[in-house]
């Protein structure tokens, strides 16, 4: 079954209440900050943040940037903030390098059963910018409390040859896959990222739902080659993956695949 969903909330079918982890490559940082501001503009309070690292240039797409190791009053402010604009991102420290180190899974735990915050978004791995990527063995971090995993993997690999720039993490990637370096990315290979234990979902509290979402829709031509390795990742029974989003979250397109 497949239908059309006019906005991120309602194609991840999220509830009233959320910790949500988004994991893999292509496009995690965009759908954290367009899916916050959605959840903004329905007045619900949405905390941002990470588990491993962001650009602080990306962290400041939120209304307000907080930082726990410098500021002994953040959470008196962290409050505030939230009141006033609805959206706020929480790290833990700014460092050198221009990027922001995320707060501990125990961290993000505490602040998802504060009863004033409806939404925690988490970012819970990186992937260079690369369209797909696989978790090394310190990843994902993801904390026991999240209610919903959200695997990417951008729809513009399809076909492509597996390399360097298409791929994070290639040793993994081909642990998991089960191919070589120059070896075509097709539908079946990709859905294995979704499917392995080792995979995108590896971490994933029993309890969490898992969505997969293949963004960037509108950068392949052939349309029925995503919509096919939507069909792989749900027809196995052991995935445990809720539904599958194909879209483009750029320009606002998503097809719900059940």
């Amino acid at each position: 079954m497949e239908e059309t969903a006019n906005n991120l909330i309602a194609a991840l079918g999220l509830e009233p209440r959320e910790h949500v982890a988004l994991v893999g490559g292509g496009g995690k940082t965009k759908l954290m900050f367009v899916l916050a501001e959605e959840l903004r503009q329905a007045k619900r309070r949405v905390i941002t943040s990470t588990t491993t690292k962001i650009w602080h240039r990306e962290a400041r797409n939120s209304p307000y940037v907080g930082f726990v190791q410098s500021h002994p009053a953040w959470r008196d402010e962290l409050s505030e903030e939230l009141q006033t604009h609805g959206h706020a991102f929480l790290a833990h420290r700014p460092l050198e390098s221009g990027k922001v180190e995320g707060i501990s899974s125990a961290l993000a735990d505490e602040l998802y059963q504060d009863q004033e915050l409806a939404y925690l978004i988490l970012e819970a791995d990186g992937a260079a910018g690369r369209p797909v990527k696989a978790p090394a063995e310190h990843e994902p971090v993801i904390p026991p409390s999240v209610t919903k995993v959200v695997g990417l993997l951008g729809l513009e690999a399809l076909g492509q040859e597996m390399n360097p720039e298409i791929v994070f993490r290639m040793d993994c990637f081909s642990n998991v896959a089960k191919i070589k370096e120059g070896e075509r990315l097709t539908a079946s290979v990709l859905s294995r990222l979704f499917l392995h234990p080792e995979g995108l979902f590896k971490g994933t509290p029993i309890s969490a739902k898992r969505v997969a979402f293949l963004n960037k829709l509108d950068l392949i031509s052939e349309e029925q080659e995503a919509r096919n390795l939507a069909h792989l990742i749900l027809r196995e029974r052991d995935s445990h993956v809720d539904r599958v989003v194909m879209g483009s979250i750029q320009g606002s397109i998503y097809k719900i695949v059940r």
